[in-house]
């Protein structure tokens, strides 16, 4: 989704309403409950909400300069690693084995054999089309962000073909923007 991502693909930024901009919140309040404490450090009422509107139906939604949270056409919004890795119990997460990791890194999408293995580890209640951080097996941080194809006890069951769409990883285009000029 971002491996090439770069300024250059976003082609309009506009501020929103006040209306908008509480759909916003209440949405992403309802998508990450462990974030409510923190909602108005985040996403401040006074200063204005930029949606930076990129190619592929993409949205990013920015604040004081820094993309906190995107989404894909009318999608749930998902947060960027950057802030996943601040508060980093906000999300699902689901774990890959070690031998995954570079082919994650790389921007592959997450088979369910690396989920399954002995070095993965599954959340039975993650349902499909789900917004989940991806763990790596003896790693602190999450590497990448994605949205669950089928759910934990399908891929449980199937253990074949793609599990996870890899949204947003470690040093793809979104993760190298840390600040949108």
């Amino acid at each position: 989704m971002f491996k090439k991502f770069t300024s250059e693909e976003v082609s309009g930024q506009n501020q929103v309403k006040a209306s908008v901009q509480r759909k916003i919140r209440q949405s992403i309040a309802d998508e990450y409950p462990g974030l409510e404490l923190v909602m108005d450090d985040l996403l401040p009422k006074k200063s204005p909400l930029i949606v930076a509107k990129c190619q592929n139906h993409l949205n990013l939604v920015v604040v004081n300069n820094v993309p906190l949270f995107f989404n894909i056409r009318d999608g749930p919004y998902m947060p960027t690693l950057r802030l996943l890795h601040q508060y980093p119990t906000i999300m699902k997460k689901l774990q890959v084995d070690r031998g995954a990791i570079k082919f994650v890194l790389a921007g592959a999408n997450i088979m369910c054999p690396g989920l399954t293995s002995p070095g993965g580890i599954l959340d039975e209640e993650v349902g499909a089309e789900t917004p989940v951080a991806i763990m790596a097996e003896g790693k602190e941080h999450a590497l990448a962000i994605g949205f669950t194809k089928m759910s934990a006890k399908d891929i449980k069951a199937i253990n074949k073909g793609i599990g996870v769409d890899n949204m947003h990883y470690l040093n793809d285009g979104l993760w190298k923007m840390e600040r949108l000029d």
